[in-house]
């Protein structure tokens, strides 16, 4: 069973930076995706880039380009850096991995398997 843990958010002015970690844990997959989610309040879960973990290949959603930039390490760590953050980008940012895309990181949550706890993400203006 694969576990994620999401780490990293926090208050933040507008402008500012914060870099979140999500930690996978109890798989032996040999490739998959990682997707990076928020959910605003009354809203629905998002979809904000993500990353295929062996080839590194990025996506995101047009809104975050420019500012996001997703990331993986050596082991099982993949990270999202958020600079010039806006009061909109305030959400519960989740991570989740889908096992069977190995050259495309889905936007829809049905997509992917496993999911974070998420944590959250609170910009002031």
């Amino acid at each position: 069973q694969v576990q994620l843990v999401e780490s990293g958010g926090g208050l933040v002015q507008a402008g500012g930076s914060l870099r979140l970690s999500c930690a996978a844990s109890g798989g032996t997959f040999s490739n998959y995706a990682v997707g990076w989610f928020r959910q605003a309040p009354g809203k629905e879960r998002e979809f904000v880039g993500g990353i295929i973990r062996n080839s590194g290949y990025t996506d995101y959603t047009d809104s975050v380009k420019g500012r996001f930039t997703i990331s993986r390490d050596n082991k099982n760590t993949v990270y999202l850096q958020m600079n010039s953050l806006k009061p909109e980008d305030t959400a519960v940012y989740y991570c989740a991995v889908d096992v069977n895309n190995w050259y495309a990181t889905p936007s829809t949550p049905e997509e992917y398997d496993y999911w974070g706890q998420g944590t959250r993400v609170t910009v002031s203006s």
